[in-house]
């Protein structure tokens, strides 16, 4: 089972500036968006005993502590009572896309496969690609969220309620950056999700996940909130734009899309992605998120970005050493910490409004930054069109530079 899964970038970036090593210094990490296992960690509870004991003494009996899932909510069945509650509202989507390839003119000069085709030899061929994942509905009149990468490109979508039923699916908009999709079925009455607050979320909270991983309908896994505020680039997801929750719920291929759900039963994430090769590393988009994107979604159809066009690095001592050994006499680097241009893309805000490679970026709309995680949340907030006034310093000197973000180019894949 093949999920379809595009990533979003610039149009074409030309090089130039530093060296292409100079551009590749933060660290990577393999990051799937649910296309591959992740498995819960066994969790062990043990209780301490006294091995030196007095002779004819009564050992009282050792004290059990419930695993944290429990006493958080002081119900240990909790969660059998949140599945019944939310469950109904938990639905599958299963999309497919068609992709049109031409024949190698190989195939078509071969006189063996011309023996079958003669001179009506096809010039191209076409596959079809199927994928599945998990979404959850929203409204009752048949408005569901799901992952952007569930859907996108697909040329058919069906969603399947719990209870059987089958409806054709109308994509009402995608978002690739933040990998929120919205879908829309034509139905009335249907149950819908209480939803959280991502804001307030706090680590060793207990959550449940519902999906459809691997084709295993309607499955329920739970653990609980590892992080709040896990960057894109902590994850290795440098092509979107979103602060993850981090969860030991045990997710896989086919929950894309589902719900995060506290012990009361509020959504509070969309379980998104896991990393390669790791256990009990699960991701999801808050839900304060979601919601954001998805009401822009469904109002026009698609969300536009503010854009700057520029690589950037964050400058820290290590990294300052290496860019050192790396560009030479070729950047005078004088800042010790702030964030690196090491690329501008042409004809980008950013290069229009004269920012260059080496400058380093101390302060956005008079807010100080030391990290890229910092500067990408300030431009998000930004409003296209409006000046953003960014300080950057240059050959030890300060400069003031006012850089009008554009909406951020999209490049479908495929």
């Amino acid at each position: 089972m093949k999920i379809i899964n595009h990533h979003s970038a610039p149009k074409k970036i030309e090089t130039r500036g530093l060296p292409q090593r100079l551009r590749m210094l933060s660290y990577g990490v393999a990051v799937m968006f649910l296309g591959s296992c992740s498995l819960l960690p066994t969790k062990n509870f043990e209780a301490q005993q006294n091995d030196t004991q007095a002779e004819n003494t009564t050992v009282p009996n050792p004290v059990i502590v419930p695993a944290p899932i429990f006493s958080s909510s002081g119900d240990p069945n909790f969660v059998v009572k949140v599945v019944q509650q939310v469950g109904p509202a938990v639905v599958r989507i299963d999309s497919s896309r068609t992709i049109t390839s031409r024949v190698p003119d190989e195939f078509n000069n071969d006189p063996f496969f011309r023996r079958f085709f003669g001179e009506g030899a096809p010039q191209t061929r076409q596959r079809v690609e199927r994928g599945s994942g998990s979404g959850f509905i929203i409204n009752s009149s048949g408005q569901i969220v799901t992952n952007a990468h569930v859907v996108d490109g697909a040329d058919r979508v069906t969603v399947i309620l719990k209870d059987g039923r089958t409806f054709d699916g109308k994509v009402l908009g995608e978002d690739p950056v933040t990998d929120v999709a919205t879908i829309k079925i034509n139905a009335n009455n249907l149950p819908t999700l209480a939803v959280g607050n991502s804001d307030a979320l706090q680590p060793g909270e207990a959550v449940i996940a519902i999906g459809n991983p691997l084709g295993l309908n309607n499955t329920v896994t739970s653990g609980i909130i590892s992080a709040t505020g896990r960057s894109s680039s902590d994850i290795g997801a440098s092509d979107k734009r979103v602060d993850y929750i981090q969860t030991d719920a045990a997710i896989n291929p086919g929950n894309s899309g589902g719900p995060l759900l506290n012990a009361r039963g509020q959504v509070i994430a969309m379980n998104t992605a896991i990393i390669r090769g790791a256990q009990g590393l699960g991701f999801a988009i808050p839900i304060n998120t979601v919601q954001r994107i998805a009401q822009e979604l469904i109002a026009k159809g698609k969300v536009d970005h503010p854009y700057l066009g520029v690589q950037m690095v964050t400058l820290t001592p290590e990294n300052k050493e290496r860019i050192k050994k790396v560009a030479g006499d070729r950047l005078n680097l004088t800042a010790d910490e702030g964030v690196l241009l090491v690329e501008i893309v042409p004809r980008s805000p950013a290069s229009v409004a004269g920012l260059r490679v080496g400058d380093v970026i101390k302060s956005i709309n008079s807010q100080p930054v030391t990290k890229i995680e910092e500067v990408q949340k300030l431009v998000e907030k930004s409003k296209i069109g409006t000046k953003l006034p960014i300080e950057v310093e240059r050959n030890g000197q300060i400069v003031q530079v006012g850089v009008q973000p554009a909406p951020l180019p999209v490049r479908r894949e495929g």
